[in-house]
Protein backbone atom coordinates (compact mmCIF):
# COMPACT_ATOMS: atom_id res chain seq x y z
CA UNK A 1 0.00 0.00 0.00
CA UNK A 2 2.82 2.57 0.84
CA UNK A 3 3.90 1.82 -2.55
CA UNK A 4 1.14 2.90 -4.28
CA UNK A 5 1.05 5.63 -2.17
CA UNK A 6 4.53 6.47 -3.16
CA UNK A 7 3.84 6.11 -6.90
CA UNK A 8 1.02 8.14 -7.16
CA UNK A 9 2.06 10.86 -5.24
CA UNK A 10 4.93 11.96 -8.28
CA UNK A 11 2.84 10.89 -10.78
CA UNK A 12 2.07 14.23 -12.63
CA UNK A 13 -2.07 14.97 -12.11
CA UNK A 14 -2.24 16.92 -15.28
CA UNK A 15 -2.66 20.31 -13.65
CA UNK A 16 -0.09 23.00 -13.97
CA UNK A 17 -0.44 23.85 -9.97
CA UNK A 18 -0.25 20.39 -8.83
CA UNK A 19 3.24 19.22 -9.24
CA UNK A 20 5.00 15.89 -7.95
CA UNK A 21 5.03 15.58 -4.40
CA UNK A 22 8.22 14.73 -3.48
CA UNK A 23 8.09 15.74 0.06
CA UNK A 24 4.83 13.19 0.48
CA UNK A 25 7.24 10.50 -1.95
CA UNK A 26 10.07 10.58 0.49
CA UNK A 27 8.14 10.66 3.56
CA UNK A 28 6.67 7.26 2.72
CA UNK A 29 9.74 5.63 1.15
CA UNK A 30 11.74 6.71 4.42
CA UNK A 31 8.70 4.76 6.07
CA UNK A 32 9.71 1.60 3.96
CA UNK A 33 12.59 0.38 5.64
CA UNK A 34 11.62 2.23 8.49
CA UNK A 35 8.88 -0.74 9.14
CA UNK A 36 11.36 -3.50 8.15
CA UNK A 37 13.90 -2.41 10.47
CA UNK A 38 11.83 -2.31 13.83
CA UNK A 39 10.47 -5.95 12.83
CA UNK A 40 14.06 -7.19 11.69
CA UNK A 41 16.02 -5.92 15.48
CA UNK A 42 12.85 -6.68 17.51
CA UNK A 43 12.74 -10.43 15.84
CA UNK A 44 16.99 -10.36 16.73
CA UNK A 45 16.47 -9.21 20.03
CA UNK A 46 13.50 -11.95 20.87
CA UNK A 47 15.12 -14.96 19.23
CA UNK A 48 17.31 -15.60 22.17
CA UNK A 49 20.30 -16.73 20.19
CA UNK A 50 21.84 -18.53 23.67
CA UNK A 51 19.27 -20.70 24.01
CA UNK A 52 18.86 -22.78 21.13
CA UNK A 53 22.73 -23.79 21.65
CA UNK A 54 23.59 -26.86 22.47
CA UNK A 55 25.22 -27.96 25.63
CA UNK A 56 29.23 -27.35 25.31
CA UNK A 57 31.24 -30.80 25.22
CA UNK A 58 34.62 -29.54 26.33
CA UNK A 59 36.40 -33.26 25.82
CA UNK A 60 35.77 -36.66 24.46
CA UNK A 61 37.77 -40.21 24.39
CA UNK A 62 38.29 -41.20 21.15
CA UNK A 63 40.16 -44.02 19.22
CA UNK A 64 42.14 -42.55 16.74
CA UNK A 65 45.59 -44.07 15.11
CA UNK A 66 44.79 -46.97 17.33
CA UNK A 67 45.15 -44.86 20.82
CA UNK A 68 42.63 -43.67 22.81
CA UNK A 69 42.91 -40.25 23.60
CA UNK A 70 41.16 -37.03 24.97
CA UNK A 71 40.26 -34.62 22.19
CA UNK A 72 37.78 -31.75 22.09
CA UNK A 73 34.40 -32.97 21.24
CA UNK A 74 33.94 -29.82 18.30
CA UNK A 75 36.97 -31.92 16.24
CA UNK A 76 35.21 -35.07 16.00
CA UNK A 77 34.26 -36.13 12.41
CA UNK A 78 32.06 -38.99 10.79
CA UNK A 79 33.88 -42.75 11.53
CA UNK A 80 35.49 -41.46 14.97
CA UNK A 81 35.35 -44.44 17.39
CA UNK A 82 34.01 -42.62 20.74
CA UNK A 83 34.26 -44.20 24.12
CA UNK A 84 30.39 -43.72 26.11
CA UNK A 85 29.99 -44.16 30.08
CA UNK A 86 28.30 -43.58 33.19
CA UNK A 87 27.64 -40.11 33.25
CA UNK A 88 29.27 -38.84 29.88
CA UNK A 89 27.03 -36.65 27.20
CA UNK A 90 26.61 -38.15 23.78
CA UNK A 91 29.08 -35.87 22.09
CA UNK A 92 27.79 -36.72 18.59
CA UNK A 93 25.64 -38.80 16.47
CA UNK A 94 26.34 -41.88 17.04
CA UNK A 95 25.57 -45.98 15.94
CA UNK A 96 26.38 -48.02 19.07
CA UNK A 97 29.17 -50.98 17.95
CA UNK A 98 29.81 -52.70 21.66
CA UNK A 99 27.68 -51.87 24.52
CA UNK A 100 27.84 -53.71 28.39
CA UNK A 101 24.12 -52.53 30.03
CA UNK A 102 23.75 -49.32 28.00
CA UNK A 103 21.10 -47.14 28.92
CA UNK A 104 20.96 -43.41 27.45
CA UNK A 105 18.58 -40.70 29.06
CA UNK A 106 17.24 -38.61 25.68
CA UNK A 107 14.80 -36.43 27.62
CA UNK A 108 16.42 -33.47 26.54
CA UNK A 109 16.04 -34.59 22.91
CA UNK A 110 12.82 -36.83 22.75
CA UNK A 111 10.93 -35.28 26.13
CA UNK A 112 11.12 -39.15 27.10
CA UNK A 113 11.58 -39.12 31.03
CA UNK A 114 12.48 -43.01 31.05
CA UNK A 115 16.31 -43.95 30.25
CA UNK A 116 16.47 -46.13 27.19
CA UNK A 117 18.03 -49.31 26.74
CA UNK A 118 21.20 -49.27 24.04
CA UNK A 119 21.92 -52.48 22.14
CA UNK A 120 24.58 -53.17 19.04
CA UNK A 121 23.16 -50.97 16.01
CA UNK A 122 21.11 -48.79 18.42
CA UNK A 123 21.47 -44.83 17.44
CA UNK A 124 22.54 -42.30 20.39
CA UNK A 125 21.21 -38.60 19.97
CA UNK A 126 23.68 -35.60 20.64
CA UNK A 127 22.85 -34.44 23.91
CA UNK A 128 21.60 -37.00 25.54
CA UNK A 129 23.18 -38.37 28.76
CA UNK A 130 24.43 -41.99 29.90
CA UNK A 131 22.68 -43.18 32.74
CA UNK A 132 23.93 -47.09 32.93
CA UNK A 133 26.72 -48.82 31.66
CA UNK A 134 29.22 -48.24 28.79
CA UNK A 135 29.45 -48.89 25.01
CA UNK A 136 31.59 -47.66 22.33
CA UNK A 137 30.35 -46.09 19.41
CA UNK A 138 30.82 -44.64 15.90
CA UNK A 139 29.91 -41.10 15.17
CA UNK A 140 27.33 -40.88 12.30
CA UNK A 141 27.24 -36.88 11.93
CA UNK A 142 28.42 -33.69 14.19
CA UNK A 143 27.44 -30.34 14.29
CA UNK A 144 24.39 -29.05 12.43
CA UNK A 145 23.88 -32.24 10.72
CA UNK A 146 22.64 -33.92 14.11
CA UNK A 147 18.73 -34.89 15.10
CA UNK A 148 19.52 -32.20 18.28
CA UNK A 149 20.51 -29.22 15.20
CA UNK A 150 17.75 -30.36 12.82
CA UNK A 151 14.65 -29.80 15.68
CA UNK A 152 16.41 -26.79 16.43
CA UNK A 153 16.15 -25.66 12.86
CA UNK A 154 12.16 -26.52 12.95
CA UNK A 155 11.79 -23.99 15.43
CA UNK A 156 13.42 -21.41 13.39
CA UNK A 157 11.34 -22.11 10.27
CA UNK A 158 9.19 -19.53 8.58
CA UNK A 159 5.77 -20.42 8.31
CA UNK A 160 4.20 -19.03 4.98
CA UNK A 161 1.14 -19.31 5.84
CA UNK A 162 -0.81 -16.22 7.29
CA UNK A 163 -1.80 -15.49 10.27
CA UNK A 164 -5.03 -13.93 11.75
CA UNK A 165 -3.84 -10.31 11.69
CA UNK A 166 -1.92 -11.01 8.19
CA UNK A 167 -5.09 -11.80 6.74
CA UNK A 168 -7.03 -8.82 8.63
CA UNK A 169 -4.75 -6.25 7.37
CA UNK A 170 -5.20 -8.20 3.74
CA UNK A 171 -8.45 -7.69 3.68
CA UNK A 172 -8.77 -4.06 4.45
CA UNK A 173 -6.56 -3.54 1.75
CA UNK A 174 -8.20 -5.65 -0.69
CA UNK A 175 -11.06 -3.37 0.28
CA UNK A 176 -9.71 -0.11 0.01
CA UNK A 177 -7.99 -0.81 -3.29
CA UNK A 178 -11.22 -1.95 -4.96
CA UNK A 179 -13.46 1.05 -3.72
CA UNK A 180 -10.43 3.44 -5.30
CA UNK A 181 -10.59 1.30 -8.40
CA UNK A 182 -13.68 1.70 -8.76
CA UNK A 183 -13.44 5.68 -8.71
CA UNK A 184 -10.39 5.45 -10.68
CA UNK A 185 -12.55 4.05 -13.73
CA UNK A 186 -15.65 6.18 -12.88
CA UNK A 187 -13.11 9.14 -13.10
CA UNK A 188 -15.23 10.94 -10.25
CA UNK A 189 -12.24 12.00 -8.78
CA UNK A 190 -8.56 13.21 -10.15
CA UNK A 191 -5.37 11.96 -9.49
CA UNK A 192 -4.67 14.51 -6.76
CA UNK A 193 -7.74 13.16 -4.83
CA UNK A 194 -7.34 9.63 -5.14
CA UNK A 195 -3.77 10.37 -3.60
CA UNK A 196 -5.48 11.84 -0.49
CA UNK A 197 -8.25 8.91 -0.39
CA UNK A 198 -5.12 6.43 -0.61
CA UNK A 199 -3.13 8.00 2.60
CA UNK A 200 -6.04 8.58 4.65
CA UNK A 201 -8.61 5.79 3.76
CA UNK A 202 -6.00 2.92 3.83
CA UNK A 203 -4.47 2.18 6.73
CA UNK A 204 -0.52 2.67 6.36
CA UNK A 205 0.89 3.06 9.64
CA UNK A 206 -1.15 -0.36 10.76
CA UNK A 207 2.26 -2.03 9.59
CA UNK A 208 4.30 -0.03 11.94
CA UNK A 209 1.75 0.20 15.30
CA UNK A 210 1.34 -3.77 15.02
CA UNK A 211 4.95 -4.49 14.67
CA UNK A 212 5.23 -1.89 17.79
CA UNK A 213 3.04 -3.54 19.65
CA UNK A 214 3.84 -6.80 18.69
CA UNK A 215 7.63 -6.45 19.74
CA UNK A 216 6.53 -4.92 23.04
CA UNK A 217 5.35 -8.11 23.94
CA UNK A 218 7.73 -10.29 22.24
CA UNK A 219 10.38 -8.37 24.53
CA UNK A 220 8.63 -9.24 27.59
CA UNK A 221 8.76 -12.89 26.68
CA UNK A 222 12.10 -12.88 25.84
CA UNK A 223 13.06 -11.72 29.27
CA UNK A 224 11.68 -14.76 30.43
CA UNK A 225 13.48 -16.92 28.61
CA UNK A 226 11.70 -17.57 25.43
CA UNK A 227 12.16 -18.60 22.18
CA UNK A 228 10.57 -16.20 19.64
CA UNK A 229 11.38 -16.47 15.77
CA UNK A 230 9.15 -13.91 14.34
CA UNK A 231 6.67 -11.28 15.38
CA UNK A 232 3.69 -12.76 14.34
CA UNK A 233 4.33 -15.83 16.26
CA UNK A 234 3.11 -13.78 18.93
CA UNK A 235 -0.41 -12.96 17.72
CA UNK A 236 -0.66 -17.32 17.18
CA UNK A 237 0.31 -17.31 20.57
CA UNK A 238 -2.31 -15.07 21.70
CA UNK A 239 -4.87 -16.95 20.13
CA UNK A 240 -4.31 -20.62 21.75
CA UNK A 241 -6.83 -21.58 24.25
CA UNK A 242 -5.29 -25.02 25.25
CA UNK A 243 -1.79 -25.71 25.30
CA UNK A 244 -0.41 -29.54 25.59
CA UNK A 245 3.27 -29.78 25.63
CA UNK A 246 5.68 -32.60 27.10
CA UNK A 247 6.96 -30.92 30.38
CA UNK A 248 9.07 -34.13 31.81
CA UNK A 249 13.06 -33.06 31.57
CA UNK A 250 12.32 -29.83 29.51
CA UNK A 251 10.06 -27.39 32.01
CA UNK A 252 11.25 -29.50 34.93
CA UNK A 253 14.41 -31.55 36.39
CA UNK A 254 12.96 -34.50 35.34
CA UNK A 255 14.26 -36.01 39.20
CA UNK A 256 10.95 -36.72 40.76
CA UNK A 257 10.48 -36.78 44.38
CA UNK A 258 7.66 -38.59 46.98
CA UNK A 259 5.76 -36.19 49.03
CA UNK A 260 6.03 -38.08 52.22
CA UNK A 261 3.68 -35.51 53.75
CA UNK A 262 0.45 -36.26 50.66
CA UNK A 263 0.76 -40.15 51.05
CA UNK A 264 -2.58 -41.35 50.74
CA UNK A 265 -3.96 -44.55 52.56
CA UNK A 266 -7.28 -46.81 51.93
CA UNK A 267 -7.00 -49.64 53.88
CA UNK A 268 -5.29 -50.77 56.90
CA UNK A 269 -1.51 -49.84 55.94
CA UNK A 270 -0.28 -46.92 57.19
CA UNK A 271 2.14 -44.33 54.37
CA UNK A 272 5.47 -46.00 55.68
CA UNK A 273 4.30 -49.70 54.83
CA UNK A 274 2.98 -48.14 51.32
CA UNK A 275 5.92 -46.75 50.69
CA UNK A 276 7.68 -50.13 51.39
CA UNK A 277 5.20 -51.98 48.88
CA UNK A 278 5.71 -49.25 46.41
CA UNK A 279 9.38 -50.16 46.82
CA UNK A 280 9.01 -54.13 46.38
CA UNK A 281 7.28 -53.25 42.87
CA UNK A 282 10.17 -51.39 41.81
CA UNK A 283 13.11 -51.97 39.89
CA UNK A 284 16.25 -51.65 42.19
CA UNK A 285 19.17 -52.13 39.26
CA UNK A 286 18.81 -49.32 36.80
CA UNK A 287 15.58 -47.66 38.10
CA UNK A 288 13.52 -45.08 35.86
CA UNK A 289 13.44 -41.60 37.47
CA UNK A 290 9.77 -43.27 39.60
CA UNK A 291 11.04 -46.09 40.84
CA UNK A 292 14.40 -44.05 41.90
CA UNK A 293 12.12 -41.58 44.13
CA UNK A 294 10.56 -44.55 45.70
CA UNK A 295 13.47 -46.28 46.48
CA UNK A 296 15.10 -42.70 47.53
CA UNK A 297 11.73 -42.65 50.07
CA UNK A 298 13.05 -45.56 52.20
CA UNK A 299 15.81 -46.03 54.28
CA UNK A 300 19.22 -47.60 52.05
CA UNK A 301 19.00 -51.43 51.86
CA UNK A 302 15.77 -51.82 52.62
CA UNK A 303 13.80 -52.17 49.62
CA UNK A 304 13.74 -55.86 49.50
CA UNK A 305 14.45 -56.17 53.05
CA UNK A 306 12.80 -59.62 54.48
CA UNK A 307 11.46 -60.84 51.11
CA UNK A 308 12.20 -63.47 48.62
CA UNK A 309 11.23 -62.24 44.77
CA UNK A 310 9.35 -64.61 43.05
CA UNK A 311 8.29 -63.09 39.72
CA UNK A 312 8.97 -59.33 38.92
CA UNK A 313 7.01 -57.51 35.68
CA UNK A 314 8.95 -54.67 34.36
CA UNK A 315 6.85 -51.82 33.63
CA UNK A 316 4.87 -51.79 30.02
CA UNK A 317 4.02 -48.38 28.43
CA UNK A 318 0.85 -50.70 27.30
CA UNK A 319 -0.41 -52.08 30.97
CA UNK A 320 0.83 -49.20 32.30
CA UNK A 321 1.74 -50.65 35.36
CA UNK A 322 4.72 -52.89 36.79
CA UNK A 323 4.56 -55.57 39.25
CA UNK A 324 6.11 -58.21 42.03
CA UNK A 325 5.41 -61.68 43.28
CA UNK A 326 7.55 -62.36 46.77
CA UNK A 327 7.15 -64.49 49.29
CA UNK A 328 7.94 -63.36 52.75
CA UNK A 329 10.97 -64.84 54.54
CA UNK A 330 9.42 -64.47 58.06
CA UNK A 331 6.05 -66.00 57.49
CA UNK A 332 6.37 -68.03 53.94
CA UNK A 333 3.43 -66.40 52.86
CA UNK A 334 2.72 -64.97 48.95
CA UNK A 335 2.00 -61.97 48.46
CA UNK A 336 1.59 -59.84 44.72
CA UNK A 337 1.94 -56.05 44.80
CA UNK A 338 1.22 -54.02 41.76
CA UNK A 339 2.18 -50.66 40.63
CA UNK A 340 1.13 -47.74 38.53
CA UNK A 341 -0.85 -45.21 37.21
CA UNK A 342 -4.20 -44.80 39.25
CA UNK A 343 -7.51 -45.75 36.63
CA UNK A 344 -5.39 -49.17 35.79
CA UNK A 345 -4.69 -50.42 39.43
CA UNK A 346 -8.46 -49.07 40.22
CA UNK A 347 -9.80 -51.42 37.81
CA UNK A 348 -7.35 -54.32 39.18
CA UNK A 349 -9.07 -53.63 42.60
CA UNK A 350 -11.89 -55.65 43.84
CA UNK A 351 -12.03 -56.26 47.65
CA UNK A 352 -12.54 -52.27 48.85
CA UNK A 353 -14.10 -51.16 46.02
CA UNK A 354 -16.85 -48.86 46.18
CA UNK A 355 -18.73 -46.10 45.43
CA UNK A 356 -17.38 -43.61 48.33
CA UNK A 357 -14.39 -44.82 47.95
CA UNK A 358 -13.50 -43.93 43.98
CA UNK A 359 -15.05 -40.59 45.24
CA UNK A 360 -12.57 -39.71 47.80
CA UNK A 361 -9.88 -41.29 45.33
CA UNK A 362 -10.79 -39.28 42.55
CA UNK A 363 -11.12 -35.93 44.67
CA UNK A 364 -7.63 -36.96 46.40
CA UNK A 365 -5.93 -37.23 42.60
CA UNK A 366 -7.42 -34.11 41.59
CA UNK A 367 -6.09 -32.10 44.96
CA UNK A 368 -2.55 -33.70 43.77
CA UNK A 369 -2.78 -32.40 40.37
CA UNK A 370 -3.45 -28.92 41.66
CA UNK A 371 -0.22 -28.85 43.21
CA UNK A 372 1.40 -30.05 40.28
CA UNK A 373 1.76 -33.91 41.10
CA UNK A 374 1.35 -37.31 39.34
CA UNK A 375 0.16 -40.02 41.48
CA UNK A 376 1.80 -43.72 41.89
CA UNK A 377 -0.93 -46.16 42.58
CA UNK A 378 -0.77 -49.32 44.82
CA UNK A 379 -2.84 -52.44 44.86
CA UNK A 380 -1.74 -55.72 47.28
CA UNK A 381 -3.08 -58.78 47.26
CA UNK A 382 -2.56 -62.58 49.11
CA UNK A 383 -2.06 -65.60 47.19
CA UNK A 384 -3.01 -68.77 48.56
CA UNK A 385 -1.02 -71.79 49.05
CA UNK A 386 2.61 -72.30 47.60
CA UNK A 387 2.07 -71.78 44.10
CA UNK A 388 2.72 -68.17 43.03
CA UNK A 389 0.92 -68.13 39.88
CA UNK A 390 -2.53 -69.46 41.13
CA UNK A 391 -5.08 -67.28 41.34
CA UNK A 392 -4.95 -64.93 44.15
CA UNK A 393 -7.68 -63.51 46.72
CA UNK A 394 -8.58 -60.17 44.72
CA UNK A 395 -6.38 -56.95 45.51
CA UNK A 396 -7.07 -54.61 47.37
CA UNK A 397 -6.18 -50.55 46.50
CA UNK A 398 -3.42 -49.74 49.65
CA UNK A 399 -3.02 -45.64 48.65
CA UNK A 400 -0.99 -43.73 46.18
CA UNK A 401 2.61 -42.13 46.40
CA UNK A 402 2.31 -38.13 45.31
CA UNK A 403 5.41 -37.55 43.21
CA UNK A 404 6.60 -33.62 42.80
CA UNK A 405 9.24 -33.55 39.96
CA UNK A 406 10.71 -29.94 40.73
CA UNK A 407 10.92 -26.95 37.80
CA UNK A 408 13.60 -26.86 35.68
CA UNK A 409 16.08 -23.88 36.61
CA UNK A 410 15.34 -22.42 32.87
Amino acid sequence: MMEMAAFLAVVPSGKEDQPPDWQTFSGLILLLPLTSAICFCMERRAELKELKDPLEIPKVRARRDNLWKEIVAAHLVPGDLVSLKIGNVVPADCIVVEATNLSVDEAVVTGEPLPQNKEVGDHCFWGSTCRNGEAEAVVLSTGSNTFFWHAASLVGREDETANGIQKIIARISSFCLLIIGIYVIADIFVLSSILILLIGGIPITIPNILSVTLATGITTLAQCKAIVTRLVAFEGLAGVSILCFDKTGTLTTNVPTVDRGGIKTYSRFSGEEVVQLAAYASQTENPGAKDAAVLCALEDGKAREGIEVLEFRPFNPVDGRTGVTYREKATGRIKCVTKGMTGIIVELCTRNRTEAFENQLEADVEEAARQGMSVVAIAYENVPGDDFKADSEGSEFVGFLPVFDPRGHT
